[in-house]
């Protein structure tokens, strides 16, 4: 079709030069056939612009296989003196002009974080490796590539990075540091529960490491302030070079308790740091009990009870509904699927007035429901029905963020109807497929002090576990279901500023605090302004911030303060409310706890992956190796481009330049 419109546009551009210039006109000279081409030509080109052909290019090109160099940049390569090695080694590898003809060298550092190189400080606070396997992946997708890494190995964050990089990709780590081994005893890692009640004990679970092949034995303590509050004798030798040890402590005062836990021996150490940790525990003087009410067994209760357990301040009883006789023992009650048997129950509740958290599913009985609560009325049928989630980011009952609500598995009810009879708050609202049904899924109502919430959905153990394989870890959902249990265990009136904060943060951990704040209707507002004052107990120093706005609270992030006891007021401009508390950051650097680059470790990814692991004194053989092998060939690709005529500027150029011309010369010549 396009052809045929241009030959067209040939014919008319013919025909109208010829009927200007040649028709009934018997003298033609130079002059008129010269302008009666321009005017064929200035008329094609207006037609062929809106005929807008597309034109196609090929184009070759050459791609070069990636060799990302990625440079440890934490602070215990100084520590290990190993930071002046790692960086002559970085630049040697990057301005080697042969490793540079043959790949397309992608320059990269990390520590916590994993970013294209910009400057070597060597302050990074914590080693994530794992994190450099996945961004790497992410970058540089369906390509086989080789990797250097420069590092010392030691990692304190994340998950195991051996088995985090692709196994096709080969990984080539040059270790830095002494891997010489040096007399060393230390305190790898200390287990404790951030909670315990007063009036018991807690358990505390301490790694000791032992590097050195004569026995010997060591003092292991902890103490609190002055006060040793156990003691006692570890040995090691060249065949036991770890020791646990599990100390019960005392919870006798209520509030934030700090404790230091240290091992010595007559030895001589290089590094005495890691030979000592602080660690703190919060002591509070209850418990709360929660009620899950059942009549049958299902995951659901399972998953619930060990996600809301993980706060320890909590204590969930799975009971049937027709063995309750007494509510005064709880301060929650989670009703699964209620049916007639729990008739006794509700009865029960009238009178103490406890706050329920109901969960609908298959097997609830909603004509009995109905009678029971106020809130909602069911039209439900005997049809089942998957809903999947979609986040409200306008919720305000409480802080909460989206770890991918959408994502996950659909929760099972009753077809039908659920329409609200009072004013109520929606977390998650529920779709089928990809079509919102205006109805809850997740939802929650406040009236006069009592809180209860509607969870229209049974299976949400599934979202523990795909919460789980996405993450690996358990705390999105727990936090969620955590919060969601926070703000039902409380009957306090809602305040209009709302502070979210832990007592005590360790040295290089995030030190995030979180606020909302809420006008006399009780919405949250997103046009308060929030600051925050931070006060050094010892020095008095005083540090100002302003809160930043995120979709349903404010943050502000607070990392690089050093250890010590503070306190903080949180202040909004406008109405002036404040919000005063504290929060002590304790003593520990973890990237100074290594006395030895892990060489192991790194020996295993290189094995892992097919590759080799490499020391300083042999990078020559590394750029000998990696450009000898033929896996890591350019690969020519052809491109084809396909342009729209009406792109092509020089083609207006070329029309005005057609009629300009044209006109001047008829002008010339007395044609006009």
């Amino acid at each position: 079709m396009t052809t045929i419109l241009i030959l067209l546009s040939l014919i008319i551009a013919s025909g109208l030069s010829f009927f200007q210039y040649f028709y009934k006109n018997n003298i033609a000279t130079k002059v008129t056939y010269f302008i009666a081409f321009l005017r064929f030509l200035s008329i094609f080109l207006i037609l062929l612009l809106l005929i807008n052909p597309i034109i196609a290019r090929k184009t070759y090109q050459i791609v070069k296989a990636p060799l990302p160099i990625v440079i440890d940049n934490s602070s215990s390569l100084v520590d290990l003196k190993a930071n002046q090695t790692a960086k002559q080694i970085f630049e040697k590898l990057s301005s080697n002009s042969k490793l540079n003809d043959k790949f397309d060298v992608q320059l990269y550092q990390f520590d916590n974080d994993f970013q294209v190189f910009e400057n070597l400080n060597f302050k990074g606070t914590q080693t994530n490796i794992d994190k450099v396997a996945k961004s790497l992946q992410s970058i540089n997708k369906n390509s086989i590539y080789p990797t250097i890494l420069i590092s010392d190995g030691n990692q304190t964050a994340g998950p195991d990075y051996v088995y985090s990089f692709d196994k096709n990709n080969k990984v080539y780590p040059i270790i830095v540091g002494d891997t010489t081994a040096i007399l060393d005893i230390k305190i790898n890692q200390i287990n404790v529960n951030k909670y315990a009640f007063t009036k018991n004990k807690f358990p505390v679970e301490v790694f000791l490491q032992y590097n050195g092949d004569k026995p010997i034995t060591a003092s292991f303590t902890i103490s609190q302030a002055k006060t040793i509050v156990s003691k006692q004798s570890v040995s090691f030798s060249n065949t036991t070079k770890s020791q646990i040890v599990t100390v019960l402590l005392p919870a006798d005062k209520v509030g934030t308790q700090l404790f230091k836990a240290q091992i010595s021996a007559n030895i001589n150490e290089k590094n005495k740091y890691n030979n000592a940790k602080n660690f703190a525990v919060e002591i509070i003087d209850q418990k709360s009990a929660i009620a899950l009410v059942s009549k049958t067994n299902h995951p659901d209760l399972g998953a619930l009870k060990r996600s809301i357990e993980t706060n320890v301040q909590r204590n969930v009883t799975i009971i049937k509904p027709i063995d309750i006789n007494t509510l005064t023992d709880y301060s929650l009650l989670i009703l699964y699927q209620p049916t007639t048997e729990f008739k006794k129950l509700f009865d029960l509740n009238k009178k103490v007035g406890l706050n329920t958290f109901i969960i609908t599913g298959t097997s609830t009985d909603y004509a009995f429901l109905n009678q029971q609560q106020s809130h909602f009325d069911f039209k439900m049928s005997s049809q089942k029905e998957d809903y999947l989630a979609s986040f409200n980011p306008q919720f305000n009952q409480f802080a909460i963020e989206n770890f991918g609500f959408e994502n996950l598995a659909p929760l099972q009810n009753a077809f039908g109807t659920i329409t609200p009879k009072t004013a109520n708050t929606i977390l998650l609202s529920s779709k089928i497929r990809n079509i919102e049904t205006n109805a809850p899924l997740l939802t929650f109502v406040e009236n006069d002090g009592a809180r209860n919430a509607y969870l229209f959905g049974e299976n949400i153990w599934k979202w523990r576990a795909e919460s789980h394989a996405t993450s690996k870890s358990f705390e999105n959902f727990d936090k969620f279901i955590d919060k969601t249990i926070q703000f039902l265990a409380s009957n306090n009136a809602k305040k209009s500023l709302v502070v979210n904060h832990e007592s005590f943060y360790n040295s290089g951990d995030a030190l995030e605090i979180t606020a909302q704040y809420f006008n006399k209707n009780y919405e949250f507002d997103d046009k308060a302004s929030l600051t925050i004052a931070v006060t050094n107990q010892i020095t008095k120093a005083v540090k100002k911030y302003d809160l930043l706005k995120t979709t349903n609270a404010f943050k502000v992030n607070l990392d690089g303060l050093s250890a010590g006891k503070y306190s903080f007021t949180i202040k909004e401009k406008n109405s002036n409310d404040t919000y005063n508390s504290f929060f002590e950051i304790l003593d520990f650097d973890i990237e100074k706890q290594f006395v030895n680059p892990d060489q192991n470790k790194l020996k295993q990814l290189a094995t892992q992956t097919k590759a080799k692991l490499f020391y300083p004194a042999q990078i020559d053989e590394l750029i000998l190796e990696l450009l000898k092998n033929n896996d890591y060939q350019a690969i020519q690709k052809e491109a084809i481009k396909k342009t729209p005529i009406i792109d092509w500027i020089w083609l207006l150029i070329l029309i005005a330049i057609g009629l300009a011309s044209e006109w001047l010369i008829r002008k010339y010549n007395g044609m006009l």
